[in-house]
């Protein structure tokens, strides 16, 4: 009603201004990707025992624990690795080994056959259940066997 009668007092057109505030940022997630022993070692045998020394680790550096249910890692090559139904406590790290064995809440298995990570250099991306990406961790060969990310 104002700017009509601004605009009918001075003869310009009336124009109305609508201020939207901005979305607010999404917060940085708490969960992260540690280190990743890309080379298992000694030499590679693809035995279950040399698989589990190819690992990751996802920590939880927030205060309160996180659904992992339905995350995902995978590597430049698209190897998938999904957490089934899984909590990460406040402050606490899980290893996730290629190869097999029993699920616990700080070790977890891929159950591949075949090491999934590539000694030359490679990429991890972790994105939660919704897909949205949370973090990445990407190395070329150090001759170290891991890299922390």
């Amino acid at each position: 009603m104002l700017v009509r009668r601004l605009a009918a007092a001075t003869g310009a057109a009336a124009v109305a201004c609508l201020v939207v505030p901005a979305p607010p940022a999404l917060a940085a997630s708490p969960v992260k990707l540690g280190r990743i022993t890309y080379d298992s070692p000694g030499t590679d045998t693809r035995t279950n025992t040399s698989l589990n020394a190819e690992w990751f680790t996802v920590r939880n550096t927030g205060t309160s624990r996180v659904n992992l249910s339905g995350w995902t890692v995978r590597d430049a090559s698209n190897h998938v690795y999904r957490f089934g139904t899984f909590y990460l406590a406040a402050g606490a790290s899980v290893r996730v080994h290629t190869g097999s064995g029993t699920n616990t809440a700080t070790n977890r298995y891929w159950g591949s056959g075949n090491y999934v990570w590539n000694n030359t250099g490679d990429k991890a991306t972790m994105r939660n259940a919704s897909g949205t990406f949370v973090d990445s961790c990407a190395w070329s060969s150090t001759g170290a066997g891991y890299t922390t990310c």
